[in-house]
C-alpha cells in the first residue's frame, strides 16, 4: 500500500488535538492545551480560529513535520445542519455553516475551517470533515414526540460510534452495512445508538443530556418535576441549562465529573458512591434494552466504548443486564484521531467517495 500522510485536527473546548498519520500509523501527535485566560479574550469560539491555526502550524514546524508531504487534512466536524454519515469535502457552504454554528457554538466547528486554511498552504492537498456529531439517519418514527412543537433530534458521538462499529464488523469478517448493532458511547456524555444495516436509526441526543445520566449530564428527567423546577422562580434559564448539561449527572450527584473517582469510592465501600454508580449502569443497560426493541431483537452485537468503558465493574454490570440480547464487546477509550485518519485514508484509497455539503 502506498504510504499516505494525513493530518487530523480535533478542537475541543480547552485543547486542540492534532496528529499526523502515515496510513493508519500515527507518526506525530500533540494535545495543545489552552488556558481559560488565553481563550477568554476571544468572546466567541469562532474568533479563536486564527489563534488555534497558528499554534498548530507552530507545533508542526517545531516537530519538523514537512507539511508539503501531507495529502489530506481531516478536521472534526461541528454543529452544521443534519447530514448523512460520511466524509464531506470543504466548500463555501460548509465553511459558512461552520462559522455560523447553525445548531450551536462549539469548538469542533473550528476543525474543518482550520483544515481548509492549512490545505490552502499545500499544493494539491484537500480538506474534509468526517462523521460530525449532527449525523442524522433517524427513521421518521423516531423523531416524533407527544407534542408537535418538540421533535427528537440526532446529535451523538457519530465519529466514534461508526468507527468502532466498523472495527467490530471487520473483526467478525463482515461488512458494517450487513450488521445490526447497538453501540453505547460512554464519556462525559452518553449516547446509545441502534445501528440498522449501517444506519443509526435511533439514538438519544447526547449533547442535550437525553438518555442515561452521565458524568456531566442529567439525562432524561421526569417532565412534571422539570417544569416545576423551571417555574419555581429560583433559577434562571442558564441555571437550568447548566443543571442539565455541564453540572448534571455525577457532578450534581457526587461532586465530580470523573467516573473513576466514583468507582474508587465505591470500591472502598462508600454506599452512596456504589448506589450512584449502579444507577448509571442500570440506566445504560435499560437504554440498550430499548434499542434492542428498535432492532426487533435481531442484534448481531452490543458494543461498549468511550472513556468510561475502562471501568470493568460498569461493563460487567451492563453486560449482565443485556447479554441475553447479544454478545457484548468492549472497546475502551475513544480514538477519534485514528477514526478521522482512517476516514481520510479511505478517501485516498478510493474506498469512500466524499459527499458534497449542500
Amino acid at each position: 500500500m502506498k504510504p499516505h500522510k494525513i493530518l487530523v485536527i480535533n478542537p475541543g473546548s480547552t485543547s486542540t488535538k492534532i496528529a499526523v498519520f502515515e496510513n493508519e500509523r500515527a507518526i506525530f501527535s500533540e494535545n495543545i492545551k489552552h488556558s481559560a485566560e488565553e481563550l477568554s479574550i476571544f468572546g466567541y469560539i469562532i474568533y479563536q480560529h486564527k489563534f488555534r491555526k497558528e499554534l498548530i502550524l507552530h507545533k508542526l514546524e517545531e516537530a519538523k513535520i514537512d507539511i508539503s508531504q501531507i495529502e489530506i487534512i481531516v478536521g472534526r466536524g461541528g454543529l452544521i445542519k443534519p447530514v448523512l454519515s460520511g466524509v464531506y469535502e470543504m466548500n463555501d457552504r460548509l465553511k459558512e455553516d461552520l462559522r455560523k454554528g447553525v445548531q450551536g457554538e462549539h469548538a469542533s466547528n473550528l476543525g474543518g475551517l482550520i483544515a481548509d486554511d492549512i490545505a490552502k498552504l499545500i499544493p494539491n492537498a484537500k480538506a474534509y470533515i468526517a462523521d460530525p456529531v449532527v449525523v442524522d439517519e433517524l427513521q421518521d418514527v423516531a423523531r416524533i414526540t407527544g407534542h408537535p412543537k418538540i421533535l427528537r433530534t440526532s446529535i451523538f458521538h457519530a465519529l466514534n460510534q461508526k468507527s468502532v462499529a466498523r472495527r467490530f464488523a471487520k473483526s467478525v469478517g463482515e461488512r458494517y452495512e450487513n450488521l445490526n448493532l447497538i453501540v453505547a458511547h460512554l464519556g462525559g456524555g452518553i449516547s446509545i445508538g441502534a445501528h440498522l444495516k449501517g444506519k443509526v436509526v435511533d439514538v438519544n441526543n447526547g449533547l442535550d443530556g437525553d438518555g442515561p445520566f452521565s458524568p456531566e449530564r442529567a439525562g432524561s428527567l421526569p417532565s412534571g418535576a422539570l417544569v416545576k423546577l423551571c417555574f419555581s422562580n429560583k433559577y434562571t434559564h442558564e441555571d437550568v441549562k447548566k443543571m442539565l448539561v455541564g453540572n448534571g449527572g455525577l457532578i450534581a450527584l457526587m461532586g465530580t465529573n470523573e467516573a473513576k473517582d466514583v468507582e474508587i469510592l465505591a470500591d472502598k465501600g462508600d454506599e452512596r458512591a456504589k448506589l450512584i454508580q449502579d444507577a448509571m449502569c442500570y440506566q445504560i443497560g435499560k437504554y440498550i434494552g430499548a434499542m434492542a426493541t428498535v432492532l426487533k431483537g435481531r442484534v448481531d452485537g452490543i458494543i461498549i466504548t468511550g472513556g468510561i468503558a475502562h471501568n470493568k465493574y460498569l461493563c460487567n454490570y451492563v453486560g449482565e443486564m443485556v447479554q441475553f440480547i447479544a454478545s457484548v464487546q468492549v472497546y475502551p477509550g475513544e480514538d477519534e484521531m485514528a477514526a478521522l485518519a482512517i476516514n481520510g485514508l479511505m478517501i485516498l484509497n478510493g474506498e469512500l467517495q466524499p459527499i458534497i455539503y449542500e
